[in-house]
């Protein structure tokens, strides 16, 4: 009982340490890479880390707008922004035309796409440390058929209940229904196994996208299918502003709230034995967070449609630029994921331009060959 105590003493006094160092050993056993053996190497400082992906944000932004059927310098984007701030910030000379195509059209596309990319990415990283599992991401619990089989069946009917708003309302509800559907799937005795979740995910995730294809393959609307198949592939076309508020704000809640429990998701990384030993109530704390996670990912796939690799890749990225430690892990992620997909929706509508191909593809094009050499790099 003594040693026991003695134990936990040492561990609450090493604080989040405890998560770095037992993460840093059982890495290799697949719950993903820690921060012990990360630290010990070289590393760039995190506020040079942090800087440089914010230019990173703001040049993919600067070239997403500017860059397109018509293009308009980078000095009059944002001269045009500025001017929008406050006139007298920059003197106008610049048409109307380009005026509406900066601030109207490829602005709000933009910004959803850094909203998307940091949401996504947030949300991966906080998924493999809650189930200890490099292969986590947004899609695993999933949210992203269900939002599908609900985004499916307003267009294929032609559901115009919430007038605009039918398409994000009843993707969001059908993320919510598959949500509650894996959570009950995965308890068991009260409590939910980490093995429990992940088989109850794809089994539902994959019954979901069954009939998601059966409702677009049996719909008697050519144009109907093909606005399902597009959406189904994810894509930011047509974005306005009224679709940037919702998921902005979903995604900047949900992530204050995951910075605010950095400590118990770093506990997490060294296993359920220490952080219950820590005081962690993990099965409480886990259901939290996965509702948490779910109900973002729901809100930013009513959007943007499935958007796939983004919460994978990104994750893995920034531990072997800042380490596993929450903190600087999470604000990382969100910048990297931001500018990530402003670069692949530029890419998405320039490639075949006037022909837009859409994002969702892209993503699985350039994620899937990086992730398999990240995996043999790592195991080099």
């Amino acid at each position: 009982m003594t040693g026991t105590t003695n134990a936990t003493g040492e561990a609450r006094r090493a604080g989040p340490a405890v998560g770095a160092g037992a993460a840093g050993a059982t890495g290799t056993a697949g719950a993903g890479p820690g921060p012990g053996s990360a630290g010990r190497r070289a590393r760039i400082p995190y506020p040079v880390v942090l800087a440089v992906l914010g230019a990173l944000v703001v040049v993919a932004a600067t070239f997403g707008i500017a860059v397109g059927s018509i293009g308009v310098p980078a000095g009059q984007v944002w001269g045009i922004l500025l001017h929008r701030v406050h006139p007298a910030l920059a003197e106008p000379d610049w048409t109307q035309v380009r005026e509406t195509i900066v601030f109207e059209v490829r602005l709000p596309r933009v910004l959803l796409c850094a909203v998307v990319g940091a949401g996504l990415a947030v949300c991966g990283t906080a998924l493999q440390a809650l189930v200890r599992n490099p292969l986590a991401d947004p899609m695993l619990l999933g949210v992203s058929s269900g939002a599908s089989v609900g985004a499916v069946t307003v267009v294929v009917f032609n559901v115009g209940v919430f007038g605009v708003f039918s398409l994000p309302v009843a993707a969001f509800l059908g993320a919510l229904a598959a949500l509650v559907a894996v959570y009950f799937l995965a308890r068991s005795g009260g409590r939910m196994t980490t093995v429990r979740l992940v088989l109850a995910g794809v089994a539902t995730a994959e019954v979901l996208s069954a009939v998601a294809s059966f409702l677009v393959v049996t719909s008697n609307d050519p144009h109907k299918t093909q606005s399902a198949l597009r959406w189904m592939l994810g894509g930011m076309a047509g974005t306005t502003w009224a679709g940037v508020w919702i998921p902005a704000g979903a995604v900047l809640l949900g992530t204050a709230v995951l910075l605010g429990v950095c400590r118990p998701l770093n506990l997490l990384l060294a296993g359920e034995e220490a952080a219950v030993a820590l005081g962690l109530d993990v099965h409480r704390f886990r259901a939290s967070l996965f509702v948490l996670v779910a109900l973002m990912v729901g809100t930013i796939v009513a959007v943007s449609g499935q958007i796939g690799f983004v919460g994978l890749i990104m994750p893995h990225v920034v531990r072997l630029l800042v380490g596993a430690d929450h903190r600087r892990a999470l604000p990382a992620a969100a910048l990297l994921g931001a500018a990530f997909l402003i670069a692949a929706d530029l890419a998405a509508r320039t490639v075949m331009s006037p022909e837009e191909i859409p994002v969702g593809i892209l993503t699985a094009l350039v994620g899937g060959p990086f992730f398999l050499w990240l995996m043999r790099r790592r195991t080099a």
